[in-house]
């Protein structure tokens, strides 16, 4: 039986300003009604699976459990990285929770932010590689390549194999564009698609044999945590202490049992801008417009409006991209550079590369309006029976008016209701909390006042969610 591990990580760099460190592309809805994640799960659906496994870091943690929620999926782990260490000490903490009832599942590594068209081809391919991963090889899945491309890394396959695929004479490097076209013209290599299978217990072998230190570290980030809610939690000393490898260097390269199942499926990680204008729909003169656009005299160009009306006029192969805070336009042969737009950001200590204005938590969602010198304005919505951590403020006073539903405010040793059209005052180093005792969303607008606004600026004393 296959057991799912879907890699969560990411940084939002590569598609910002839709994008960011707090909402990475994988829980977004970048291609359809569902997000990257989410579509990833389903591409799964008929295939005879276990539980999956998700593996993200802390800070999205909620996200993955809510988008998990919304596909009525309640029996997945959710593995926490207290700090990042790439692929291989990743697979390494869910082979080791798979092992702990004495398990031995055949692992299906995927990354949570790839697109694939043809979910039959790579049901089929699956189906392949498990046959191989049963007989103890580890498997990777080789992209048909479509064009030279020098973004990706390649895989020069070997002789075919008895049963499905063939083995893997070598991994190369990302080339440059002449020796990509050699590739190309070659026949024999496909593009690294980063996907893999192979038995819990044979990846773990293969550490042991080639990255002791790695399995080492892993064994006692995760004999050293804890289960933590939905949460497995790893000891975050022992797991910063582990070297930082892909399993590409740390095992694939490296071992005699590697092989290959070509994958021809219409697959994209959509590491750029212009990627998504790949796989889009298209309009007549090539664009691929989402939201409220209206292009006049242009071509081959993406266009994505998040909030606002967005016209262009006269204009070919460009990428623009409007949220509530920031605006991106660029010429489609320079998305590489779009980090360096991030890069930029955080050298001159603004946010925008962190969070969207509108921020998603646990309980539900704030909506920063307005941020001047001491006031902030923010619109609050709490999901029905939810509630807020109980939390003061050291340098911020609070003032709450309710527009839609019932608050239930506690504040120091009272706790009074809050209807529409009323509102409140929290003063600066008052215990309180906010919850939302009823059925439908509750809304409300917050007006901060202090010398200090920033989030960091709460002292929790309780919180239905492990928050500290």
């Amino acid at each position: 039986m296959l057991l799912p591990l879907i890699i969560a990580g990411g940084t939002g760099s590569r598609l910002w300003p839709l994008s960011r460190q707090q909402n990475p592309k994988q829980f977004l809805k970048l291609c359809g009604n569902s997000t990257l994640l989410q579509q990833t799960l389903s591409r799964l659906n008929g295939l005879d699976i276990a539980s999956s496994a998700i593996i993200c870091n802390e800070d999205h943690r909620f996200m993955v459990a809510e988008q998990l929620r919304q596909l009525a999926v309640s029996n997945a782990s959710i593995i926490l990285e207290p700090v990042g260490r790439n692929t291989a000490p990743a697979i390494a903490l869910a082979a080791l929770n798979a092992a702990v009832n004495g398990e031995d599942p055949v692992l299906l590594v995927l990354a949570a932010d790839h697109y694939i068209a043809d979910d039959d081809a790579f049901q089929q391919a699956l189906q392949a590689a498990e046959v191989l991963a049963l007989k103890n090889k580890l498997v990777t899945f080789g992209i048909v390549p479509t064009h030279a491309e020098t973004g990706y890394g390649y895989i020069q396959r070997g002789a075919s194999l008895p049963d499905q695929g063939f083995e893997v004479a070598r991994f190369v490097e990302k080339p440059d564009s002449s020796t990509a076209k050699g590739y190309l013209d070659a026949g024999d290599y496909y593009w690294n698609s980063g996907m893999f299978m192979f038995k819990a217990s044979v990846y773990l072998q293969a550490l042991r044999e080639y990255r002791p230190d790695i399995l080492d570290a892993c064994t006692r980030a995760f004999e050293g945590g804890s289960h933590d809610m939905d949460f497995v939690r790893v000891d975050e000393a022992a797991f910063a202490d582990c070297p930082e490898e892909s399993v590409d260097y740390a095992v694939m390269e490296n071992t005699t049992d590697a092989a290959v199942i070509p994958l021809d499926a219409g697959w994209s990680d959509i590491g750029s801008w212009s990627a998504l204008w790949e796989i889009g729909d298209k309009d007549s003169q090539g664009n691929v417009c989402k939201g409220d656009v209206l292009p006049v005299n242009t071509q081959n160009s993406l266009i994505y409006a998040d909030h606002k009306l967005v016209a262009t006029v006269g204009v070919q192969d460009l990428i623009v991209v409007e949220t509530k805070d920031a605006v991106l336009v660029l010429h489609k042969d320079n998305v590489q550079d779009v980090k360096k737009v991030v890069e930029t950001i955080k050298n001159d200590g603004r946010h925008e590369h962190m969070n969207h204005r509108e921020v998603y938590r646990p309980w539900g969602v704030y909506d920063s309006i307005d941020k001047g010198n001491r006031y902030q304005v923010k619109r609050i919505t709490v999901k029905p029976g939810a509630k807020l951590s109980v939390q003061m403020h050291h340098h911020r006073a609070e003032h709450w008016v309710v527009v839609s539903g019932t608050a239930k405010v506690t504040k120091g040793d009272k706790t009074f209701l809050v209807t529409e059209n009323e509102s409140t005052f929290i003063s600066v180093g008052e215990v309180h909390a906010l919850e939302n005792p009823g059925k439908i969303p509750l809304e409300l607008i917050e007006v901060q006042s202090g010398s200090y606004l920033d989030e960091d600026d709460i002292l929790r004393f309780e919180d239905n969610y492990g928050r500290r």
